[in-house]
């Protein structure tokens, strides 16, 4: 974000330095998207992101709220009670039941135990039992009994948009248990509630009196000079079709697709049909756009993503004009502006979150991508699907507006009343604002209550973190259990064996129980004096730091040496799964302990606590250079064993080398980098679950941002014969040259020596 508002700057400080869970809020236009982007970019802890439904979750970059916590779609009671006496129309869970067929495999269960952040996004549509039943799941799968099994929640949604959906009967049983269906009716929410922030800087609307406007709209205060002014702009024989640029919103699908059929039926000319590339697992519920795109020149249609390239010459609800249309191109006119580009497709990625084993992380992993252009017909729009969107023009028909925020959202999406048409009067009566929403609204905290809070809720974390850094109490109870169930082995047993092993080990690790115990209680005592000594802290912290991590590391590596060891012995898989569990966590425990090390350091020098601060090197490559260095050991110790390896026992396949990432790179600097590590185009859409035009459309960026050379891709002969066919060209459409040459030069082909005349 290129200026950061005031509330802005205080939540990015809530999420990195304190561990307080947020309602971020803000009305339409005030930027809660890019601000829940530049929290993704920025924040040092484990994070996954989920919304309520698929599409809003795709947009968010995250993965929907029954997948990512396995709960059914059911009516979710908070209690034990027996839920045999409740309606038979409807399906009820409770936490008995939800336990009692509560199934989540490995990567889901590591992925929620590892989580430090999560963040829902569209909260507004999000249900009060849903978010109860939320909670529950996580208290039970991190086996930690605090809110949210002690993860750090951000709430982010307009609640005067769009509300949660609950059908009549299923009302008439929860609200025996919830006084509204919002999300801050949760048990949960009112036993903790989070801070409320709310974003007031507007970026869409720059006009006083329209923000005035809608600000009264927005809380349902309307005034009579609200409406005299409202009324200036209605026009009832408004012909949208005729006024270019115009899109009409209204508040029915069915409305909406007839008006968009029919003006495309009355255009004249050939029809065309595009559809999409899918690879991979991306189901259809949660397809992006409409599968088949229907298309004829003279079409009015809309952005529906920004333009992630540096040209940024559309955005997401920018209109324009069909000029072209081929199999392989489609050219959009902005009449305003006197310009025609070409239409690019966009690459939406369904995603999965896992753990990364070597740095305890939580990634992203794409299982499946939908490739499509990023438009639709737009001479009409549902008021629900224009949220987010901004326009510059649009017809509102609003008369039959059947939920609370409708004309808000439908009014919000314009930049100013200039390009504003009304089809009929508003009625008031229909657009009245929820009071249960509006009476929430009051909870919101001024900059005096974020200033306040965050000194105490910062501290309250540092200590946290650094007591999380030097507990050992969970890491010690398990080398002790795992020490004395050797006690029950048979004296032959493959287990058996390695006592002599795992007495030095627990040996090792038990001496620092005590040590751990007391500095931990000396940690408690330095943040209790009314003055923190954040010098002292960094040099208590330092010197614990060198007390505690020799011997873990010690120990880390002889553990990583046996389980090489026993990787190669036969009928040795139960011990061997012992190991794993044992190295996982001393992994967590040492990578903690390096943490909290960093968190002193920056408390000291008076620095943010963010991702880029907190980035290290050795914690990233930590386990990888270990198990480096134990590979080599063991094969000076172990030569025989290395020799005879491809006869040896394996029960793991062989970690890759995770390369070390920053941040999240770019489509196209992925491809990049698979490029340079020679694959081919067919190799790197395997890889990348894309298509091989899509990786052909990278590499038309990398030509044109002058990354890579066209004869890294084309032939010589082949770039001569274009040099050729270029000859003429003066920057039109390729259709004519592709006519013209036929099969001679594939789309790819053309579309590559282009990027080399700009």
């Amino acid at each position: 974000m290129n200026t950061l508002s005031i509330e802005a700057i205080y939540t990015l400080q809530f999420v990195n330095q304190t561990k307080k869970s947020i309602f971020l809020t803000g009305k339409a236009g005030t930027g809660k998207t890019t601000l829940l982007k530049e929290i993704i970019n920025t924040t040092h802890k484990n994070t996954v992101v989920v919304a309520p439904t698929g599409i809003a979750a795709l947009n968010a970059g995250g993965v929907t709220i029954h997948s990512m916590f396995q709960l059914p779609f059911a009516t979710f009671i908070p209690d034990h009670k027996d839920i045999t006496s409740f309606s038979s129309s409807i399906k009820i869970e409770n936490r008995s039941s939800l336990l009692r067929h509560f199934k989540m495999n490995a990567i889901k269960r590591s992925v929620i135990r590892n989580m430090e952040l999560l963040i829902i996004d569209e909260v507004s549509m999000l249900r009060a039992d849903v978010l109860d039943a939320i909670d529950f799941m996580m208290r039970k799968t991190r086996k930690i009994e605090k809110p949210f099994g002690g993860v750090q929640v951000i709430f982010i949604g307009d609640l005067l948009q769009l509300p949660p959906v609950v059908k009549q009967v299923e009302w008439q049983v929860l609200r025996n248990y919830y006084s509204g269906m919002f999300f801050f009716n949760a048990q949960v929410m009112q036993q903790f509630p989070p801070l409320y922030i709310e974003l007031s800087k507007i970026y869409r609307q720059s006009d006083t009196v329209f923000i005035e406007l809608l600000n009264n709209l927005r809380k349902n205060k309307i005034t009579r000079e609200n409406i005299v002014l409202l009324n200036k702009y209605v026009e009832p024989n408004f012909n949208a079709k005729e006024n270019k640029g115009y899109i009409s919103l209204t508040t029915h699908n069915a409305k909406a697709n007839e008006i968009n059929q029919q003006s495309l039926q009355d255009l004249k000319g050939k029809l065309y049909t595009y559809l999409p590339d899918i690879v991979g697992d991306f189901p259809e519920k949660i397809f992006p756009i409409d599968e088949k795109l229907e298309l004829k020149i003279g079409a009015q249609v809309m952005f529906i993503k920004n333009d992630l390239s540096i040209d940024k010459q559309y955005f997401n609800g920018k209109m324009g004009v069909i000029e072209s249309l081929s199999k392989e191109e489609i050219l959009i006119h902005f009449p305003e502006e006197n310009k025609t580009i070409e239409v690019e497709k966009y690459e939406w990625e369904n995603v999965r979150f896992k753990v990364n084993e070597s740095t305890k992380e939580i990634e992203e992993e794409v299982i499946g991508t939908f490739v499509h252009y990023p438009i639709k017909l737009a001479w009409a729009i549902t008021v629900h699907k224009s949220q987010g969107l901004t326009f510059e023009k649009a017809a509102l028909d609003v008369s039959q507006v059947f939920a609370p925020g409708q004309a808000y959202v439908a009014l919000s999406r314009l930049r100013s009343l200039e390009g504003l048409v009304l089809l009929s009067p508003l009625q008031m009566n229909g657009i009245s604002s929820d009071e249960n929403v509006l009476n929430y609204a009051s909870n919101k905290a001024t900059e005096d209550d974020l200033k306040n809070s965050l000194v105490i809720e910062k501290q309250y974390f540092i200590l946290e973190y650094l007591s999380k850094g030097f507990q050992f109490k969970e890491v010690i109870q398990e080398w002790r259990n795992h020490f004395y169930s050797y006690k029950s082995e048979e004296s032959k047993s493959i287990k058996a064996k390695h006592l002599d092993w795992v007495t030095i080990q627990y040996e090792k690790i038990i001496v620092l129980e005590i040590p751990s115990e007391k500095f931990l209680l000396q940690l408690q005592s330095i943040f209790n004096k009314e003055i923190i000594d954040n010098e002292f802290i960094k040099e208590r912290c330092d010197a614990a730091f060198n007390y505690f991590f020799k011997p873990l590391d010690t120990i880390f590596e002889d553990l990583l040496f046996k389980i090489e060891e026993i990787k190669r012995t036969k009928n040795a898989k139960a011990y061997f799964n012992e190991l794993i569990v044992l190295e996982e966590l001393l992994l967590s425990v040492i990578i903690q302990l390096a943490k909290a090390r960093i968190i002193a350091k920056l408390l000291f020098e008076e620095k943010e606590i963010n991702k880029e601060n907190l980035y290290s090197n050795e914690i990233k490559n930590y386990k990888s250079d270990k198990l480096e260095l134990v590979k080599e050991r063991f094969k000076k110790e172990n030569s025989t064993l290395i020799d005879d390896e491809e006869h040896s026992v394996s029960y793991y396949e062989r970690p890759k080398k995770k390369k070390t990432k920053k941040d999240k790179k770019s489509t196209i600097e992925e491809t990049l980098e698979l490029f340079k590590e020679h694959l081919s185009i067919p190799e790197i859409a395997k890889k990348r679950k894309l298509t091989e035009a899509t990786i052909y459309n990278h590499f038309t960026k990398l030509i044109q941002m002058e990354v890579i050379e066209i004869s890294e891709i084309l032939s010589n002969d082949k770039i001569i014969a274009l040099t050729k066919a270029f000859k003429s060209y003066e920057n039109e459409g390729l259709a004519q040259l592709k006519e013209a040459y036929g099969e001679a030069f594939s789309w790819d082909e053309l579309k590559l020596f282009r990027a080399t005349l700009k």
